[in-house]
């Protein structure tokens, strides 16, 4: 791995077992058995967007990642990308905006304007909170240098802690949100059994000039650039445990020469959910992820807790 992080057989926290580098907690096979004769009942998704950051480098581009904390309860030692819940002061009227109109972002992601708004406006939120990179300028075709000083060090604290908004911290500061900088990239649903459910679209972007990234989440407990052939290789010999929908946005990266390419190339990405689906099949449950034939599982239901690949 860059940054001087070598790669290791990485700890499986909470009971979590591996299929490659596949996240896999030992409780699904008992909640989908109980989704199956609908003794469990689904939580409602909450929306979220999270931020694959490219840079650019000899090799290719590389992603900025992170590693989720091992003692978390949810994902405990996986890596993933910036990202987390919608705000609902997202959707707020007063964000200085730059780049495609609402009603364009609308289309694009099969919402609604507000909600658009919200997802776009969480996506540079969260890359801002948890890795100190803003996509946002003070004209339509500008973008903010360092953000390293002590006054963006405090307003970083104060969005994380919900204290001050981002409305409010854009205003404050005379910056308009470059939705520009960002591509669509794809949307995952976290399926019905799991009790924390997310509604997430995935976006693209490029690390603007003159800033950099630093480890600002209290959730991860290490970052890294790699290119995603590296970190996909280190999934398939369970070096690197991610979920699902990371592993699988990593791959769809591969093919592009440039952070400048992948953007481009985004409108073309296919935002149709993935949502996960538990079948039946003689006596077990089968899992699978429409189009993702890798992540299948076969869940013995005569074991609970059982499951193979």
């Amino acid at each position: 791995m860059p940054n001087g992080e070598q790669g290791q057989q990485q700890p499986h926290p909470n009971g979590a077992t591996p299929a490659g580098g596949q996240w896999y907690p030992p409780e699904w096979p008992d909640r989908i058995r109980a989704l199956a004769d609908g003794t469990l009942t689904p939580v409602e998704p909450r929306r979220a967007a999270t931020v694959m950051l490219l840079r650019d480098t000899d090799a290719g581009p590389a992603v900025h990642m992170l590693r989720r904390r091992t003692s978390m309860a949810f994902a405990g030692g996986a890596y993933a990308y910036p990202g987390g819940g919608v705000d609902p002061r997202d959707e707020d009227h007063r964000i200085g905006w730059a780049g495609p109109s609402l009603e364009d972002w609308s289309d694009r992601l099969g919402t609604d304007p507000r909600t658009a708004q919200a997802i776009v406006c969480g996506a540079v939120r969260e890359t801002f909170e948890e890795a100190g990179v803003l996509l946002a300028g003070e004209a339509p075709d500008t973008v903010v240098g360092d953000t390293t000083g002590d006054d963006w060090e405090a307003d970083r604290l104060a969005l994380v802690a919900r204290e001050l908004s981002f409305a409010e911290f854009l205003d404050r500061r005379g910056l308009l949100l470059r939705s520009d900088l960002l591509g669509a990239w794809a949307r995952w649903i976290t399926p019905a059994f799991e009790p924390r459910r997310y509604d997430t679209w995935f976006f693209v972007a490029a690390l603007p000039e003159g800033q950099r990234t630093r480890n600002a989440s209290t959730e991860a407990d290490r970052t890294v650039w790699i290119r995603p052939a590296e970190a996909a290789a280190g999934y398939d010999k369970g070096e690197l445990l991610m979920m699902p929908p990371t592993i699988s946005t990593l791959r769809s990266l591969e093919p592009y020469g440039s952070a400048a390419h992948a953007l481009a190339c985004a409108t073309g990405q296919d935002l149709t959910p993935v949502l996960a689906q538990a079948a039946l099949e003689g006596g077990d449950v089968v899992l699978s992820w429409p189009g993702h034939d890798e992540f299948t599982k076969r869940v013995r239901l005569g074991r609970p807790g059982g499951a193979t690949a």
